[in-house]
């Protein structure tokens, strides 16, 4: 398969796969800070992230990683964090002023179908996607709209969580991030994860 060069490349005809949803409520308990003694957001954004970044995290919940992200970025960074529940995006918004980076932080609304970003086509350095890709009815879709917001270069994060994803779902999901144009840089089991790290090559469009 090519390389998705423009956003009519993008897969729209794929069959919708079974998918389950978080509750909007499980994110309070997804951003319990106990939460980071098995998966430290600092400790996996730190070698990604650089201050004046623009980063879009997809599927961002409550902003377990969008809050640590956005300190990393700093007042000259910008992350955009895309949802498809506004409870979690207004939560997000709230616990954002909270933490004095609501004006680095901005939310949209995304649907199961797209991910609303067609306006920053080629203009992100970081795209996170944790705790998401095995929950969307479209990876490829999906995985397809990632490589068209990031710019060459530009990396995209995906982690999944080890009791809800299997070897070889990971694996499917590896293969359709490398046909969407993707290049495999590093895949890692942490301790209730798994990271696989992709990057845009240079020269892509």
């Amino acid at each position: 398969m090519k390389a998705i060069s423009s956003l009519e490349d993008v897969v729209t005809d794929e069959a919708p796969r079974a998918h389950h949803v978080c509750p909007w409520w499980v994110g309070y308990l997804i951003t319990n800070p106990i939460r980071k003694l098995g998966e430290n957001p600092n400790t996996i954004l730190t070698p990604y992230a650089r201050p004046g970044m623009a980063a879009v995290d997809i599927g961002c919940g409550m902003g377990f990683f969008t809050l640590p992200l956005a300190r990393l970025v700093g007042d000259g960074g910008r992350v955009v964090c895309v949802d498809i529940q506004e409870k979690m995006l207004s939560s997000l918004r709230r616990r954002a002023r909270r933490k004095g980076v609501d004006h680095i932080v901005e939310t949209r609304m995304a649907t199961e179908e797209d991910l609303p970003l067609d306006d920053l086509a080629g203009e992100m350095d970081l795209a996170i996607a944790a705790h998401v890709l095995h929950e969307t009815p479209y990876p490829s879709r999906f995985l397809g709209q990632c490589y068209q917001v990031l710019r060459p270069g530009g990396r995209l994060l995906v982690i999944e969580p080890n009791g809800h994803v299997t070897d070889v779902e990971f694996d499917a999901s590896r293969r359709l991030a490398l046909d969407a144009g993707f290049a495999a840089l590093r895949d890692e089991n942490l301790k209730r994860s798994r990271e696989l790290v992709l990057t845009k090559p240079t020269g892509s469009i």
